[in-house]
């Protein structure tokens, strides 16, 4: 009887087990989903993120649905995947090693894919939707040219297609418009990874010259340029057919043309920095022998006012000193 109940009491025991197996299994199930990335799909695209980012991916994947054209280039048709990192080390996780230190986004278009940081990224990363476009650019160009253009053109033309207007902001206090030799295009390439503020007048210079490539014809824009260039394979063919001008004469256009639009402002800009400086250094000085000045000036009305007093008195006194 005692081994009868030793035996039920294990068997229950046993049952109890089993059966909180399923449970702890369901419970790291839901702790998985709850964590899980959100997906999102619309057009040709997809945004991965985590629940955190849920707000950031519906809204970056409705710019990109809405806003699917570029400049020149067909409407693209690849399928899109943009992953939003959770964090700065999931970011160059899936960034990968030759993402730059300072970079806030990168197009991957060999995988048609783009990793961007998360909403716990700093100011420094940009604003999301034009961000996005920057890097669709990127893909789209690459999706029609394959590798045809060169570091150079395929950051300007990505800047120009964003819109990212204020990347010329560069200009304005730059003394090289002045007194340096623009690059040409060629020479551009290496600024681009000798660290955040040389690649930063790089990319500057970049959409420049693309902005101005553009506008050489204002009908077409850059779509027979795209043609040509695709059909040669010869970027100076592409200039030749479509603008009629050669690669010397197009690099002479552009500078003059960037010289006429930034160098004054820029003059006037590295002068204005240098009163400045000035004023910092020479405002004691100033303010110095203004206060001296000042106190002299005091001491000369305080000395007026003193004798103006004794003649007063002096005239007063010889009045009364006179006889009735």
């Amino acid at each position: 009887m005692r081994g009868r109940t030793r035996f039920h009491t294990l068997f229950r025991t046993l049952a109890l087990l089993i059966c909180f197996v399923p449970s702890s299994h369901a419970t790291a199930q839901d702790a998985t989903a709850a964590t899980a990335d959100l997906r999102l799909a619309a057009g040709r695209f997809t945004v991965v993120a985590t629940p955190r980012d849920a707000r950031l991916a519906q809204t970056l994947l409705s710019a990109a649905v809405a806003q699917d054209t570029f400049p020149g280039l067909p409407r693209p048709q690849a399928a899109v995947l943009v992953s939003i990192a959770a964090n700065a080390r999931q970011f160059r996780e899936w960034a990968g090693a030759g993402a730059p230190e300072w970079g806030a986004a990168v197009a991957i278009p060999s995988e048609r894919r783009i990793v961007m940081q998360g909403s716990r990224a700093g100011s420094d990363a940009g604003d999301p939707p034009r961000v996005l476009r920057h890097e669709l650019a990127h893909l789209a160009l690459h999706e029609h040219m394959g590798t045809l253009p060169p570091r150079w053109f395929d950051e300007g033309y990505a800047s120009y297609a964003a819109g990212e207007w204020n990347r010329e902001s560069a200009f304005e206090t730059s003394v090289g418009l002045i007194w340096q030799t623009l690059p040409s295009r060629d020479t551009l390439e290496a600024g681009f990874s000798a660290g955040a503020s040389r690649a930063e007048w790089s990319y500057a210079l970049a959409q420049r010259i693309v902005v101005e490539m553009a506008a050489l014809d204002p009908r077409n824009g850059l779509r027979n340029f795209f043609a040509d260039w695709k059909a040669s394979g010869s970027m100076e063919t592409g200039l030749r057919q479509a603008f009629g001008m050669t690669g010397v004469a197009f690099d002479r256009h552009w500078q003059a043309k960037t010289r006429q639009r930034y160098g004054a402002l820029g003059l006037v800009t590295n002068l204005s920095m240098v009163g400045g400086l000035f004023g910092v250094l020479l405002g004691p000085v100033f303010w110095s022998r203004r206060r001296r000045d000042r106190r002299k000036l005091e001491a000369m009305r305080a000395a007026e006012a003193a004798q103006e007093r004794v003649l007063r008195e002096s005239a007063l006194e010889a009045l009364l000193a006179e006889p009735l």
